[in-house]
C-alpha cells in the first residue's frame, strides 16, 4: 500500500481553492485524513470541509446569523428585557441561558450601538466660533474649569492661568492648554468628542462599582459579586436603550428619562425577592452611592478629555 503523505506546513494551507473542493483528502484547518466519501465537518475540530471563498451575502448572514433574525437570540432577549424588568437576569442565575443573549455581549452589543448613536445625534463641536475669538479680544478671559472653592483654569490677556488647584494639575492644564486664543478654543471644539470617546471606556468601569455597590446591600442574600454583576449588566443595558429613545427628535420621548429609575426598582423586586419598602430603600442607597461615583467619574472623564484627548 503507498503511503500517505502529510502536509502539516504552509503548502497544505496554501492549496487552491479549487483543487481542495474537488479531491483534498484533509482537513483545511487541522490536516486530519477525511474519510471517503468525504463528510460535511472535520471529525478531529469540526471545521466544514467544502471550504470556499464566501459571497457578500454569507458575509451578511455570517456577521448577523440568528443574532439578528427575526426569531434569533437578540430579539428574544431585547423583549424579555424590556417587557419583564430583572426576568432575565432571573433566568440567567436559573441556568436558562441558552435562548438569550450572554449579559456582557449585550451590555456590550447594546452600550456601543448608543454610543455610536450619541455621537451622530450630537453636535460634536462646542457652539464656538470666530466671533467668540473676537469677543475674547486682547483682555478678555475664557474659564474652563470653576469650582466653588475659588479654584480656576483658563486662559486670559496674559496667558493660561490656574488659581488654587494642585500643583500636578495645573501643570498638566498649562502644558495642554498654554497656547494662543485661537489654537485654545479650537481645542474645545473638539473636546466634546474625546469627552464621548472616553466616557464609553469609564461605563466598563462604572458597572462593576454599580454591582459591588448592590451587592453591599444585598449581602444577607448570599449571592456572589458575579451574580450582581448579571443584574448590573441587564440593567444598564436598559438604560443605554432609554438613552438612545431620548436621542430620537420626537415629543413624548421624556418618559425614558423617568422609567430609568423605575426600571431598575422592579427589576431588582423580581431579582431579589424583597418587598417593596426594602427594595426602595436598598435602591435609594445604591443611587447615591452610584450617583456620587457617577459625579466623580464625570469629572475625571472631562479632565481627562481635555488634557490628554
Amino acid at each position: 500500500m503507498a503511503a500517505t503523505t502529510h502536509s502539516n506546513g504552509p503548502a497544505a494551507a496554501g492549496t487552491s481553492t479549487a483543487a481542495g473542493e474537488q479531491g483534498s483528502a484533509q482537513c483545511r484547518n487541522c490536516f486530519e485524513p477525511l474519510p471517503a466519501p468525504r463528510p460535511r465537518f472535520c471529525g478531529a475540530c469540526g471545521q466544514e470541509t467544502h471550504v470556499r471563498p464566501p459571497t457578500l451575502g454569507e458575509f451578511v448572514q455570517q456577521f448577523g446569523g440568528t443574532y439578528f433574525s427575526t426569531e434569533g437570540a437578540l430579539w428574544r432577549t431585547l423583549a424579555l428585557l424590556l417587557g419583564k424588568p430583572g426576568e432575565l437576569t432571573r433566568r440567567y442565575l436559573a441556568g436558562r441561558r441558552r435562548h438569550y443573549v450572554l449579559p456582557l455581549r449585550l451590555y456590550i452589543t447594546i452600550s456601543l450601538a448608543v454610543l455610536l448613536l450619541l455621537r451622530l445625534a450630537t453636535p460634536m463641536s462646542m457652539n464656538i466660533g470666530d466671533h467668540s475669538v473676537a469677543a475674547l479680544g486682547d483682555k478678555g478671559s475664557f474659564t474652563i474649569l470653576d469650582l466653588d472653592n475659588g479654584s480656576r483654569a483658563g486662559i486670559d490677556q496674559n496667558g493660561f492661568f490656574c488659581e488654587k488647584l494642585p500643583q500636578w494639575l495645573c501643570a498638566g492644564l498649562a502644558t495642554r492648554l498654554d497656547m494662543d486664543r485661537k489654537s485654545f478654543l479650537r481645542e474645545l471644539r473638539r473636546w466634546p468628542e474625546r469627552f464621548l470617546s472616553a466616557w464609553g471606556t469609564a461605563m466598563f468601569l462604572l458597572v462593576p462599582l454599580f454591582a459591588a455597590f448592590t451587592q453591599l446591600v444585598h449581602w444577607r442574600r448570599r449571592l456572589r459579586y458575579t451574580e450582581h454583576l448579571v443584574y448590573a449588566l441587564h440593567v444598564h443595558s436598559f438604560w443605554f436603550l432609554a438613552i438612545a429613545v431620548m436621542l430620537v427628535p420626537l415629543p413624548g420621548t421624556g418618559w425614558a428619562l423617568a422609567a430609568m429609575p423605575v426600571y431598575g426598582l422592579l427589576a431588582a423586586r423580581r431579582v431579589y425577592g424583597s418587598g417593596w419598602w426594602g427594595t426602595l430603600l436598598r435602591a435609594l442607597v445604591v443611587a447615591a452611592l452610584y450617583g456620587l461615583m457617577l459625579g466623580l467619574a464625570l469629572g475625571v472623564v472631562a479632565l481627562w478629555a481635555l488634557m490628554f484627548g
